[in-house]
C-alpha cells in the first residue's frame, strides 16, 4: 500500500493464536452448560465480526447471518478427543496459508466411522471422502468399465481434481437400471414418549399428526423463519417418530433438537446412528429387485411412497422407507448394524441380473441437482425462509403454533425479494465449483449455492438466488468463473421428471 510506505508500527502484537480442527471459530452457546457462550479461535482480523455475531445470537436467539461452519456444537464426539484435536490443528496450522482445493480431504485420522460395508466399497475400489468421520465412498473404480459410451465433457484443471468420470457412469445407471447407496451416514434420532407428538409439530414446520407409516420431509426453522435443517421423519408409532438429517451436520441439527426438548420429559431422544444402518436402492429396477429378495408386496398399491412399512428381507427384518433423493423409484433400507451386511450382500448377488452398482456421493450431487432437490448448507440455511427457498409445500401454517410460524406469516404478508433459481450454463461443457458471483451488467445479484453436470439432461446446471425482477425464466445472468463470465439461463425447475413420475411410479 504506498500510502504506508515508511510508516512506523506503533503497536505489535505477537501473541498466541488458536488453531481448531476444521480451521473455524468457536462460536456459540455451549450444549452442556445453559447461558455459557463461547467466542474462541477467532483472529484479530475476525474480532468484529466475532463480536457482532455473537452479541445477536446472546440477544435474538439467532445470529444476522448463518453460523453453521462456526458453531461450537457442530463436532461429533471423537473430535473432542485429544488424540484427534492434535492431528488435525496441526495440520490445520501447517496449511493456513496454503491455497487448498475445496474438495481435498484430511488425510489423518482416517477410518474412525465406517459402515458395516466399508469392506465391500473397498473391494470395489471406492474413492472415500470424509464427513462427520464417516468414510463415504464418492466414487467407485469397479465401474470404470462403463465408462465406453461416455458422452459427457471431461473436467479440466482446477476442477479435474478430486473427480472422476466415474461419477457420470454412476449417475446413469440410477436413472437407467439400479444403483445401491451406503446411507448409513444420515444422522438417525427417535423421539419417543407421550410428548412426542406435540414436540414434534412444535419444532417442525409441516404437519406430524399423521397415522404411523408415514413419512413427512420438512424444514425446522429458527424464530426469525430462517432454515435451521432440513429432514425426514417417519412416524412410527403414535409416540414415536424416527428423525434422519445429514450426517456432516448431524450434531449440530441434534443439538438444535435437544435444546428444544419440554422440560417435563415427556419426549426422549435417542441417537440411534451406530445402532441402525441404511441402504438405500434407486432406480428404475428397483422393485424388481427388493421384490426378488423379499416376500413382502413393494407394489405401487402395497408400498405408495411416502410410506414407511416393516419388511424382511431374506431372514433380516428392517424398516423399509420409500423416499429418494435421485427423483427414482427407490426405498431406504433401515436395518440393525448387525444384519446390515446379510442385507448388502443378497441384494448384490441378486442384483447382478439387473445391472446392479454400488453409486457414490459425486453422482448423488449431480442427480438431486437436476431434480432440483436442495442441500442444507448450499441452498438452504438460515438466511433463508422456505418461500424463498421454494419450500413452501413443506410448510404448513394452518397446523398451530410452530417454532418461526409468526415470522413465516410476516414473510407471506410482505413478499419476498429473492428466489432461488435453476439456470443452465451457454457452454454446457464448463462445469463450475460454486460460490462463483452471479452479475447482471456489473452489479451482483447473488452466488453460486451449487453447481453439477446434468448427465441425464446433458446440461452444466446452476443454482443461485436472484432478486425477484430477475428470477424469471428466460432471464440471462453472467456466472464469473476464474475472471471470465459465461451466460447462463434462468430456467424452469426441475429439469428432470418434473411431474415426479417416476419417483412415484
Amino acid at each position: 500500500v504506498p500510502c504506508l510506505k515508511g510508516a512506523e508500527l506503533e503497536r505489535k502484537v505477537n501473541g498466541m493464536f488458536s488453531f481448531t480442527t476444521d480451521g473455524m471459530p468457536l462460536l456459540g452457546e455451549s450444549a452442556e452448560v445453559r447461558g455459557f457462550w463461547s467466542a474462541q479461535a477467532g483472529w484479530i482480523t475476525h474480532a468484529g465480526g466475532v463480536g457482532k455475531v455473537v452479541a445477536e445470537w446472546m440477544v435474538n436467539g439467532t445470529p444476522s447471518i448463518d453460523m453453521r461452519e462456526c458453531d461450537i456444537k457442530r463436532f461429533h464426539p471423537h473430535a473432542h478427543t485429544s488424540s484427534y484435536v492434535r492431528k488435525r490443528s496441526a495440520q490445520q496450522y501447517r496449511e493456513v496459508y496454503d491455497i487448498v482445493h475445496p474438495r481435498q480431504q484430511m488425510e489423518e485420522p482416517r477410518g474412525l466411522r465406517v459402515s458395516p460395508f466399508y469392506g465391500r466399497e473397498q473391494e470395489l475400489g471406492a474413492f472415500f471422502f470424509e464427513a462427520g468421520g464417516w468414510e463415504r465412498p464418492q466414487w467407485y473404480e469397479a465401474n470404470a468399465h462403463l465408462l465406453a459410451d461416455q458422452d459427457w465433457p471431461d473436467r479440466k484443471g482446477f476442477n479435474a481434481h478430486f473427480w472422476s468420470p466415474i461419477i457420470g457412469a454412476e449417475h446413469r445407471a440410477a436413472r437407467e437400471r439400479v444403483v445401491i447407496f451406503d446411507s448409513t451416514p444420515f444422522t438417525k434420532l427417535e423421539a419417543r414418549g407421550p410428548g412426542a407428538l406435540s414436540f414434534m409439530q412444535y419444532i417442525t414446520g409441516n404437519q406430524m399428526d399423521k397415522l404411523p407409516g408415514s413419512v413427512t420431509y420438512t424444514p425446522m426453522l429458527t424464530e426469525s423463519g430462517g432454515i435451521k435443517c432440513d429432514l425426514t421423519v417417519v412416524r412410527t408409532a403414535e409416540e414415536s417418530f424416527l428423525i434422519v438429517t445429514g450426517g456432516g451436520l448431524g450434531m449440530h441439527d441434534q443439538a438444535w433438537v435437544r435444546s428444544h426438548l419440554p422440560s417435563d420429559g415427556s419426549t426422549r431422544v435417542t441417537d440411534v446412528t451406530g445402532a441402525l444402518s441404511c441402504i438405500s436402492v434407486w432406480g428404475p429396477r428397483a422393485r424388481k429387485l427388493v421384490q426378488q429378495v423379499s416376500e413382502d408386496d413393494f407394489s405401487n398399491g402395497g408400498f405408495p411412497y411416502l410410506a414407511a412399512i416393516r419388511v424382511a428381507i431374506g431372514d433380516v427384518p428392517l424398516l423399509a422407507v420409500r423416499i429418494s433423493y435421485v427423483g427414482e423409484l427407490g426405498w431406504e433400507l433401515y436395518v440393525p448394524s448387525e444384519n446390515a451386511l446379510r442385507v448388502w450382500d443378497a441384494l448384490w448377488e441378486t442384483g447382478q441380473p439387473l445391472g446392479l452398482i454400488a453409486m457414490g456421493l459425486g453422482a448423488l450431487d449431480s442427480l438431486r441437482l437436476e431434480k432440483g432437490y436442495r442441500l442444507w448448507g448450499a441452498e438452504i440455511h438460515t438466511e433463508y425462509n422456505p418461500y424463498e427457498a421454494g419450500m413452501g409445500f413443506a410448510v404448513k401454517r394452518n397446523k398451530g403454533d410452530f417454532l418461526g410460524r409468526d415470522a413465516l406469516v410476516e414473510v407471506t404478508k410482505q413478499g419476498v425479494s429473492r428466489k432461488l433459481c435453476c439456470l443452465t450454463l451457454e457452454d454446457s461443457g464448463l462445469v463450475v465449483m460454486g460460490g462463483e458471483p452471479l452479475l447482471i451488467g456489473d452489479r451482483v445479484v447473488g452466488y453460486v449455492t451449487s453447481a453439477d453436470y446434468g448427465y441425464s439432461v446433458q446440461k452444466s446446471i446452476v443454482y443461485g438466488y436472484l432478486p425477484t425482477d430477475y428470477a424469471n425464466e428466460g432471464t440471462t445472468v453472467d456466472v464469473l468463473y476464474y475472471g471470465e463470465r459465461y451466460h447462463a439461463t434462468v430456467v424452469r425447475e426441475p429439469l428432470y421428471d418434473p411431474a415426479g413420475e417416476k419417483l412415484k411410479s
